[in-house]
């Protein structure tokens, strides 16, 4: 089969795609292996040391040994977690690694790699050898005169540059969380394509969207996302969602990209993913035990079936029906940008087609799945129970309409955090975009086991979790990016900073600070970086340095009795749009 090389300005890296399909051959994508100096290391006992390397990594551990003793033999511990200051935990618990091995010295051999298990070899090249997560050390027997400079965590990711984005605010818990969501993008990158964590070490789309949303908006880099993308495309996982969660990011890739590459090789495997086959006379979806061959056939994928959340505990008590609100409401959303993607490739049919349907499922849902006496979701056709995902997701997508609004808003703000880490993202993005701010801040912040700064106080991890506490995922590991929405959420919803048009050829930008008096940030972005500063006093404002291709629609807080001006002019109203490349100031100064 003839092949040929199509070069595509995202990354400047070459694709090798096969004509025939025009679809790409997937090759491994390239790693780095940064060596990583203790931030602490401290002698327990004659020869007894600890080693804090400050922050989990998927890495190997490098020894350096002054004058080796052949036959010495050094026991080495590896681990996520502390059973108490300055001692590794032997037994954590769940997925939570802990590795002890043997190094055993060799005269005239200084350097060593500590052996890992050979399932921690999954996904490596040879090159970089095994890795497995790990922030701290124990060494007993350690010969004399073993110092911090001879020890060096080998931490693997896939190139990041950690000055492209910053995130700072009045809140300092709230920084902290950011750091653990931005360190997990890069840690969790090892493996050269978005994994689930160190468990399965598998890609999931749903996983592959958050990570995506959050690898965007701290690495500012599209390569790896896409990559993943169009191998689940090939190699798609069993969620009925998650199928459909293939043209989400489809659209992602094309937005942040503004490269239409990927969605016209991959048309009509995104055509398949939007489970319109599976549509019922009134255009409502529902997953049969057993796939059609043809249905099958076309989406990769035998089987599949309703996930709502996971693990199946954070559903919120959502009945699991055939015709299923979330299900539908990630169907209506996926309708919608496979009409937004036969637009981009010039198939007007195709868009129409798909704007009907979509139409269609939006039409049903807000008819046939709501309680009249309530005005709330129901889990599914049939059902008289509301959950809070059978609500989350339609305001999340924009599904609700304006008359039921204020109603389905007051009641998943009620239910607090009331599903899992995965659906948190959605959850998040629903308040910041419905003028709750202060409540999903106070989500994040929460005391208690179901928050971000759960993670990062209590926990003490500095990769994301899986779930919100070993309680709710008794096999949970420590090393999730399903787990880190606020890797985008901070800067996408909170600060406000989105492509609105494909490439960021023009930004929207509307900062939602609720409580806080006051954040900035550095969102990278292909045309390159956006900074910003918010001043939430009695004065709104907002100090932006725009890309040099790049223009804005820049949103303030809509406030009664205020003048909106920039750089010292009135504006009418709280929007200025068509806001020019550089920087500029934007005031809501309050009028007497």
């Amino acid at each position: 089969m003839k092949l040929y090389t199509l070069s595509v300005l995202v990354t400047g890296l070459a694709i090798t795609a096969i004509a025939a399909e025009d679809r790409y051959t997937l090759k491994p994508l390239p790693r780095q292996q940064t060596p990583v100096a203790p931030v602490e290391f401290t002698a327990l006992g004659a020869g007894h040391v600890f080693v804090d390397f400050g922050r989990a990594a998927f890495a190997g551990l490098e020894l350096h040994i002054p004058a080796p003793a052949a036959g010495h033999k050094l026991i080495v511990h590896l681990g996520e977690r502390l059973a108490a200051p300055r001692s590794l935990h032997r037994q954590p618990g769940g997925s939570v690694r802990y590795h002890k091995t043997e190094v055993t010295l060799a005269a005239g051999q200084s350097r060593y790699v500590v052996p890992l298990k050979p399932a921690d070899a999954r996904l490596m090249p040879p090159e970089l050898g095994p890795v497995m997560p790990f922030r701290y050390v124990e060494i007993e027997q350690a010969p004399p005169g073993l110092q911090a400079t001879h020890v060096r965590q080998l931490a693997a990711q896939y190139p990041f540059d950690d000055t492209a984005a910053y995130f700072n605010c009045s809140e300092p818990k709230l920084n902290a969380i950011w750091e653990l969501c931005k360190h997990t993008m890069k840690a969790t990158s090892f493996g050269g394509v978005f994994v689930d964590g160190d468990r399965e070490r598998k890609p999931y789309e749903a996983d592959a969207y958050l990570n995506q949303l959050g690898w965007y908006y701290t690495a500012g880099e599209a390569t790896l996302p896409r990559y993943t993308h169009e191998y689940l495309i090939q190699h798609p996982t069993w969620p009925t969602e998650w199928i459909l969660f293939s043209v989400l990011i489809a659209w992602e890739d094309y937005l942040f990209s503004g490269d239409a590459t990927s969605l016209r090789a991959f048309y009509p495997d995104l055509q398949a993913k939007t489970l319109l086959a599976l549509a019922g006379p009134e255009g409502l979806i529902s997953t049969p035990k057993k796939l059609p061959d043809a249905v099958g056939k076309a989406i990769h994928i035998k089987s599949i079936r309703d996930i709502v959340d996971w693990p199946a505990g954070e559903r919120d008590g959502c009945e699991m029906l055939p015709v299923n609100t979330v299900v539908n409401a990630f169907h209506a959303q996926a309708l919608r940008q496979m009409a937004d993607i036969a637009a981009v490739l010039g198939k007007p049919a195709d868009e129409k087609n798909y704007r009907a349907a979509a139409a269609q499922v939006i039409r049903a849902l807000n008819e046939k799945l709501v309680d009249t006496a309530t005005g709330l979701y129901v889990d599914g056709l049939g059902s008289q129970h509301s959950s809070q995902h059978a609500n989350l997701f339609p305001l999340a997508f924009g599904l609700v309409p304006e008359e039921r609004r204020a109603r389905v808003v007051a009641f998943v703000r009620g239910r607090g955090m009331a599903c899992s880490v995965y659906a948190a993202q959605f959850l998040m993005d629903a308040l910041f975009d419905h003028d709750q701010a202060s409540h999903a801040l106070a989500l994040m912040l929460a005391p208690g086991d179901r928050s971000w700064r759960h993670m990062v106080e209590d926990i003490g991890t500095t990769i994301a979790l899986e779930a919100w506490d070993t309680k709710y995922k008794p096999n949970q590991d420590w090393n999730h990016a399903w787990g880190a929405a606020p890797a985008s959420v901070l800067p996408r919803k909170l600060l406000g900073v989105a492509p609105l048009a494909p490439g960021w050829t023009k930004l929207h930008i509307q900062p939602r600070l609720g409580h806080l008096k006051w954040a900035e940030g550095r969102i990278p972005t292909p045309r390159g970086p956006v900074t910003l500063r918010c001043d939430n006093g009695n004065e709104f404002r907002l100090t932006v340095d725009l890309p040099a291709t790049s223009t804005a629609r820049i949103v303030l807080p809509a406030k009664p009795k205020a003048m909106l001006l920039l750089d010292g002019k009135p504006v009418l109203g709280n929007v200025a749009d068509a806001v020019p490349p550089g920087r500029h100031e934007l005031v809501l100064r309050p009028v007497p």
